[in-house]
């Protein structure tokens, strides 16, 4: 029996795509978990997120709308993600 994970992605990826998270500084999602609550257990929110989504069973959680407005006088809606979902 093959035990290996459906999906081969490395974790420093995953690490990166955290750092990159990060840098853009950006709101809490629908999860209301921000960067800084993750930070408190980094290393095993970012082992869970690895593990799921190598063995496929990784969903996105839904991503938060904000209304912000434009130069011109309208408003666009802005797509907020979640750091994570359920690793708390």
């Amino acid at each position: 029996m093959n035990t290996a994970k459906p999906f081969t992605i490395p974790k420093r990826l995953v690490y990166e795509a955290f750092k990159a998270v990060k840098a853009n500084a950006g709101a809490a999602g629908v999860d209301k978990q921000s960067i800084e609550d993750f930070e408190t257990n980094q290393k095993d929110n970012l082992y869970r997120i690895w593990n799921r989504m190598s063995s496929g069973s990784y969903f996105p959680p839904p991503v938060k709308a904000v209304t912000i407005p434009k130069r011109n006088g309208g408003e666009r809606i802005l797509g907020v993600p979640t750091v994570s979902a359920n690793c708390t």
